[in-house]
């Protein structure tokens, strides 16, 4: 066979004369991306991702199907060549419709993978849902039953009726077989990193840097280790033998928990930089916010109440007539305790109206269930004290226009103050971070990081609330992961990189149709599953948890619900894998896309049109390989898709093959049934 010379990336290579630029590289071990090669099938040339430049005559070529003359020079590497592939994958993206990932992982913070483990608990394997909860979450049974469920309010099931029950696959999985679940741990490195804070940040930091083989010791301010988890979240809502439960896993796991370590009293920075090959700041936010109102100092902070009732094991007095002043979630908390503590006259006082209460829609339903009297467009302008009694003077607000936070902005009606009398009042408007002394912070009171390593100097990291401000546990655990990574790469000595994680998405349900979306399977019908609560007298004058943990039969029975709206192919999608490594984007070039719709008629195969990069493979493979001629490519130009010949139903014969599903590069054609 003749030989040629050519030259690719300044390596002189011999080959064989007629083989391709594509087949010349991959023998020498040079890598070239594409999507629409095949080695089954005859040559499609249709994606132009493997695209090279001849620099010789300065052309762009697709290196799957051009032959080189004797001493031509390739340039496969190029940022000249990198950019024509990207734009070439850029092209690619904008007609491709889909959803690499479920919109809930992606809503959730911390990313757990929603939509398996969720399928896992519709199989009925919960010890498998909880292995891949805890990939993520080191708090199943707390974030379980507290979390503010962001999965759930951007679920695909809300376009026709209620979101799937998410939370409860957690909860369920975790009461399971929490205590019986062990990691696999790896050897520890010899390296040593100090938490300061024992709250949901600093032991999810603690947890992961275990993980990576890395030991910690976490100091603590407090008598016990928790932090919010246990003297904010109340025990109706939390109760605290399931917390205990879930912090004797970290001491199983050799983490170590130092209490009553108070920063700048038992412990200093400076000396735990030393000490210790890292250091982590997870100090949370336990400053109440202001309510700039004169004799405010005759109010109860929120949070400073909360615990002052965990910390007496929620034995405390009655604190009569209350008013609590706030809407977010605190203020819900902070409503519902005095009510188990004997007050039957409790007040929430709200600036804006129920629609702009920041707190959970179900702890605003559970508090108004429970008898809490709302009092909204409601501001508190004084407080003052006559004899044994609180007078608090308020003020009627209306909405005015949106501000910073998209809200309608309260404004004060003129000469409308009002005064009404109570025995505790409750500031529940907020809460900021205390940094100590020493501390670099930004211009809201928060520790100053740099924003990909968490990193505030040296040594020295930070997460959860103290880095956000006040935030929510999961998203606590998902900046605790972040510095974790972070710091394995400083004792690593290596550089910190954040993976470019590319996602196609249909948008939010709310912008979306019933037609938007594609049904592996047909939709279940059924009611998403309801609480079932305690008695109203119990939950009045007891602590008791509102409701108690579904039953598995219910649980599996909810995961039925699931539309399962990410790709099947979204481990080994080549178009997803080549756009993240070329950086491509699929907002880079807009326009209209052709919506083609999907067929599922098959019992075990879908067809989704609009995923479809026109590539071929699958004609091919049906036509040369399998020798069948079940698919082919109709209509011209923009237009044109991949269908059966005049709309037929595949045959179901097709299923026992599947090669056309195995080739496919962007899981346009996938099985219905998909596996954890």
């Amino acid at each position: 066979m003749e030989k040629i010379e050519i030259t690719i990336d300044n390596k002189v290579l011999q080959a064989e004369k007629g083989r391709t630029i594509l087949q010349i590289a991959s023998d020498n071990g040079i890598e070239i991306p594409t999507l629409c090669h095949n080695e089954k099938i005859s040559r499609t040339t249709s994606c132009f991702v493997c695209v090279v430049k001849n620099v010789k005559t300065g052309n762009f070529l697709p290196s799957c199907s051009a032959v080189p003359a004797d001493g031509d020079i390739i340039e496969s590497t190029s940022d000249e060549v990198r950019e024509m592939r990207r734009t070439a994958l850029n092209l690619l993206l904008s007609e491709h419709t889909g959803d690499c990932e479920a919109p809930c992982t992606i809503a959730c913070p911390a990313h757990a993978r929603v939509e398996e483990y969720v399928r896992a608990g519709r199989e009925g394997n919960f010890l498998k849902a909880l292995e891949i909860i805890k990939e993520r979450i080191p708090l199943p049974n707390s974030i379980g039953r507290i979390c503010p469920r962001f999965c759930e309010k951007d679920c695909r099931r809300n376009i026709h009726d209620k979101p799937v029950a998410i939370n409860e696959f957690k909860r369920l999985a975790a009461d399971l077989h929490y205590e019986d679940y062990r990691e696999d741990l790896p050897e520890l490195t010899g390296k040593k990193v100090a938490v300061i804070g024992a709250g949901p940040a600093g032991l999810s930091t603690a947890y992961f840097l275990r993980k990576m083989g890395i030991e910690s010791v976490i100091f603590e301010k407090l008598p016990e280790p928790g932090g919010m988890l246990r003297y904010e979240i109340p025990e109706f809502r939390l109760p605290k033998n399931i917390l205990e439960k879930e912090i004797k896993h970290f001491y199983k796991m050799g983490i170590k928990i130092e209490c009553n370590k108070e920063l700048g009293k038992d412990i200093f920075i400076e000396k735990l930089k030393r000490q210790y090959d890292a250091l982590v700041v997870t100090i949370g936010c336990w400053k109440a916010s202001s309510m700039r109102v004169d004799g405010e100092g005759l109010a109860e902070n929120g949070i400073g109440y909360l615990k002052k009732v965990a910390m007496n094991n929620y034995k405390y007095k009655d604190p009569g007539k209350t008013i609590v002043v706030g809407g977010g979630s605190t203020a819900m908390d902070c409503c519902r305790v005095p009510l188990r503590l004997g007050s039957r006259d409790v007040s929430c006082f709200y600036r804006r109206t129920e629609k702009e209460m920041p707190a959970e829609r179900n702890e605003i339903e559970e508090a108004m269930e429970e008898g809490i009297n709302f009092n909204f467009l409601t501001a508190p302008v004084k407080l003052r004290k006559k004899k044994e009694k609180l007078i608090l003077t308020c003020q009627k607000m209306k909405l005015g226009e949106p501000d910073a936070s998209g809200r309608r902005r309260p404004v004060p009606i003129p000469n409308s103050e009002f005064e009404v009398e109570a025995d505790t009042v409750i500031s529940a408007i907020g809460q900021k971070t205390n940094a100590p002394q020493g501390l670099k912070t930004n211009k809201w009171g928060d520790v100053d990081v740099a924003e990909e390593t968490n990193c505030m100097e040296d040594n020295v990291f930070s997460a959860g609330d103290c880095v956000t401000g006040a935030a929510t546990v999961v998203e606590a655990v998902a900046g605790a992961r972040k510095t974790a990574l972070a710091i394995n790469d400083y004792l690593n000595s290596q550089p910190h990189t954040v993976p470019n994680v590319m996602n196609v998405s249909r948008g939010h349900w709310s912008h979306l149709s019933k037609d938007d979306l594609v049904y592996l399977k047909d939709l279940d019908k059924s009611s998403r599953i309801k609480p079932h609560f305690i008695n109203i007298h119990e939950r009045q004058t007891t602590f008791k948890e509102v409701f108690p943990t579904f039953t598995q039969e219910e649980v599996v029975e909810e995961g039925k619900r699931c539309i399962e709206c990410s790709c099947a192919a979204k481990e080994d999608c080549k178009l997803k894998e080549h756009s993240e490594n070329y950086e491509a984007d699929p907002e880079a070039i807009k326009g209209e896309k052709v919506m083609s719709g999907y067929d599922n008629r098959h019992p075990k195969i879908v067809h989704e049109h609009e995923k479809c990069i026109k590539c071929g493979i699958c004609v091919k493979i049906c036509r040369e390989v399998v020798n069948e001629s079940l698919l082919s490519q109709k209509q011209r130009g923009y237009k044109t898709i991949v269908d059966t010949a005049f709309g037929r139903v595949l045959p179901e014969s097709c299923s026992d093959c599947g090669k056309c599903i195995e080739e496919c590069p962007v899981g346009a054609l996938q099985w219905k049934e998909k596996t954890v």
